[in-house]
């Protein structure tokens, strides 16, 4: 089955695309996982990206749409995917419409508050990467790891502006997207708010029987 899963910043969805990539037998194919082993082996690609990478520049639609065509005829994909950050613009849909047929589009979508919270609430540790959140997974001691005893930070965009900014932009970009796919009739919303298992079911209750 070949499906790509849409999701706003804070939804969940690197997760849920791992576990419906481990359910389905398939492969989970994540843009920026692509670019980083393009960059990684150092193809003519992965170079031509390092330097747009390194200049804080979005990596050309061309570039990566070459990348994922690439990455789509490997014999783990022969059976179907799971893509995740691509398409990311109507351009890349379209390109990626050529390239194969989509089964169907899964987008997850949240309250814009549920969101904030989500991502405001979250903390980690600059000492053992930890991560914890203060309504789903609090540390016993505020603001102190449970594991190395060093003291919680926020990152920056986790902070409520920077949030607030990825959502509005993310709402603007995935627009054209969602009415394309929408347009073909392939397009399904799931509801991401809950626990990771029943956001799960959900996405499974979507999936052609």
């Amino acid at each position: 089955m070949r499906i790509i899963l849409f999701g706003p910043p804070g939804a969940g969805k690197g997760t849920q695309a791992v576990k419906l990539a481990e359910r389905l037998k398939v492969p989970h194919i994540s843009t920026g996982d692509i670019l980083r082993r393009n960059v990684a082996k150092r193809t003519k690609l992965g170079q031509l990206a390092q330097k747009y990478m390194a200049a804080g520049k979005l990596v050309p639609d061309d570039v990566v749409i070459e990348m994922t065509a690439k990455r789509l005829k490997e014999p783990d994909a022969k059976q179907g995917f799971i893509l995740d950050g691509f398409p990311r613009d109507l351009q890349q849909a379209k390109a990626l419409d050529k390239l194969t047929e989509i089964d169907l589009v899964i987008n997850l979508f949240l309250d814009p508050e549920d969101l904030v919270k989500r991502s405001t609430g979250r903390r980690v540790c600059p000492n053992c990467d930890a991560v914890y959140h203060f309504l789903t997974n609090p540390p016993k001691k505020r603001d102190i790891c449970d594991n190395c005893g060093s003291a919680l930070i926020q990152r920056e965009d986790d902070k409520e502006d920077v949030v607030r900014t990825r959502i509005a932009t993310y709402d603007e970009i995935t627009a054209p997207l969602v009415a394309h796919y929408k347009g073909k009739g392939i397009l399904r919303d799931v509801y991401a708010s809950g626990h990771i298992v029943e956001v799960q079911h959900r996405i499974l209750e979507v999936l052609p029987k």
